[in-house]
């Protein structure tokens, strides 16, 4: 059986609002996903999204699931951090069922701080009730553990953006936490796009394919 193509809608801030905000049901919780290749602007939409809506969203992001440097380091997976196989997906994917059946009271999920490089626990509170979970992250389509991920999420938009943008974007973020330009554009090449080749690969599995206006 041939998988249907996802919609693809090019679109604002106020559109993307309105759509989310129709996924709202009355007595439950909902989890919108939002994915994309690394420096896809993921975090940035989320964001906007929330504050166009209100009380009525709250952003619970992937990256808090990062596994911590030691264990990478234990693993020896620290030089591919990034990576599917560095990610607490299962744990990543208990918090989001919690979240869909808790509602009556807070529920704290993690926060990874970039300046640190580390995942800080019960830094993230959604409030009781909150009717909209959105979350971002790179692999919510991706095979294995993180099926369970996307088992759990009511819809997923895939964020698309040219790529000459998402790599000046990614390099200028790694500069800003402290890499040279030389070892950003190296992180870059050998880590960032072999995550996002995999990632491109998943955007058929998305509802839907979004490019910003």
């Amino acid at each position: 059986m041939t998988t249907p193509s996802p919609a693809h809608l090019h679109t604002d801030i106020e559109t993307l609002a309105a759509r989310a905000r129709a996924l709202i049901l009355p007595g439950q919780r909902r989890i919108l996903g939002i994915t994309g290749t690394p420096g896809a602007g993921k975090s940035t939409l989320c964001d906007a999204l929330a504050t166009a809506l209100g009380e009525d969203a709250c952003v619970v992001p992937m990256d808090g699931f990062h596994l911590a440097n030691r264990e990478l380091e234990r693993l020896g997976r620290r030089s591919r951090k990034g990576a599917p196989d560095t990610f607490d997906a299962g744990g990543y994917a208990a918090l989001l069922r919690r979240l869909q059946t808790d509602v009556d009271r807070v529920v704290y999920a993690p926060y990874f701080d970039r300046a640190l490089e580390e995942s800080i626990g019960s830094a993230l509170p959604v409030p009781p009730h909150t009717p909209l979970i959105l979350t971002e992250g790179n692999y919510l389509l991706h095979d294995g553990p993180w099926q369970d991920v996307r088992a759990a999420l009511d819809e997923v938009w895939y964020l698309d953006i040219p790529q000459e943008l998402r790599l000046e974007r990614l390099i200028r973020r790694h500069e800003q936490f402290g890499r040279s330009p030389d070892a950003a554009r190296a992180w870059v090449e050998a880590v960032d796009q072999q995550n996002a080749a995999l990632i491109e690969a998943t955007r058929t599995r998305a509802d839907l394919v979004v490019q910003l206006a």
